[in-house]
């Protein structure tokens, strides 16, 4: 077991997490701090991928350029809608919401790619929303406008933009992370350009800057370059498990700093959320099938 590329991802998890408290404390709007977000990636990962000079190595195929610039679209839509979540709901419920990703990925393979969804996974699926509906309150759904105010809708689009993003990204092999991750910042920073006011960075502090540049360079920037340097060298299984460091950090930090108090309701939805998404990882369909003896 590679021990060092362990670390590296617990740790670019452990930072990702913080990434909602940094988000409350920038004074931005979602698109105006996602488009200084890819702003300050595209210049990191840049530089370092110069500096490596894995851009003299790089195998450039078009198909793979064009899917790229897709889940370009697809990461920077998911970082506007979960940001805008953060501005109107807890960040321990849209990170709750957040993470049903792996959920919408299998559905999108049960659709797309003809993998069909057992009794297993389709119970797990269940569980999920039947967790989410628990975490988001009933009170949500009593009215068109008090779901479309309570934050609910930009934390699934989130989720279905992220799992989008990763059933994309599954078919993209020949390009380095590098490339990879510069392209896509690249293409939100195209997307975005159009849409940004930027009269919201007037009237901005010192401590203001501080939160944009760590969400930019530190949870964009450096996070990406541990994430893509350390993922390689490790078993799927340990990527799975290591990857919810991520939520935990998340929901400590709102519970510590932003003073975020769940209810015994919403608790109980956290649970079923995260032990259906880890059941989901750890007992695919494929893998159940395997342990059955032959009859």
């Amino acid at each position: 077991m590679n021990i060092s590329s362990m670390i590296k991802l617990t740790v670019s998890m452990a930072i990702f997490g913080s990434i909602g408290f940094f988000t409350t404390q920038t004074g931005l709007p979602a698109v105006e701090l996602v488009f200084i977000r890819c702003i300050c990636a595209t210049v990191f990962l840049g530089t370092l991928w110069l500096l490596t000079g894995g851009h003299k190595t790089e195998k450039w195929d078009k198909r793979e350029v064009i899917k790229t610039c897709i889940c370009g679209i697809f990461i920077v839509l998911n970082w506007v809608f979960l940001f805008k979540a953060f501005e109107v709901m807890s960040i321990s419920i849209a990170i709750s919401i957040y993470n049903l990703a792996p959920i919408f990925v299998l559905m999108l393979g049960a659709v797309f790619s003809a993998e069909k969804m057992g009794v297993r996974s389709i119970l797990a699926t269940v569980v999920c929303f039947f967790g989410s509906i628990l975490i988001i309150g009933i009170d949500s759904f009593t009215s068109v406008s008090q779901f479309m105010n309570s934050g609910v809708l930009w934390a699934f689009l989130s989720a279905v933009c992220y799992a989008l993003t990763m059933f994309t990204s599954k078919t993209i092999k020949g390009l380095s992370s590098y490339a990879l991750t510069f392209i896509q910042t690249t293409v939100g920073i195209i997307m975005l350009l159009p849409l940004c006011d930027f009269t919201a960075f007037t009237g901005l502090t010192q401590v203001n800057w501080l939160y944009i540049l760590g969400t930019g360079f530190i949870h964009t920037g450096f996070v990406y370059y541990l994430f893509f340097d350390s993922i390689r060298d490790l078993p799927t299984v340990i990527v799975s498990v290591l990857v919810f460091v991520d939520p935990v950090v998340a929901i400590l930090l709102d519970a510590i700093l932003l003073q975020f108090r769940p209810s015994l309701l919403q608790i109980f939805g956290i649970l079923l959320i995260f032990a259906s998404i880890l059941y989901t990882v750890f007992y695919p369909e494929q893998q159940i099938k395997k342990v059955i003896p032959d009859t």
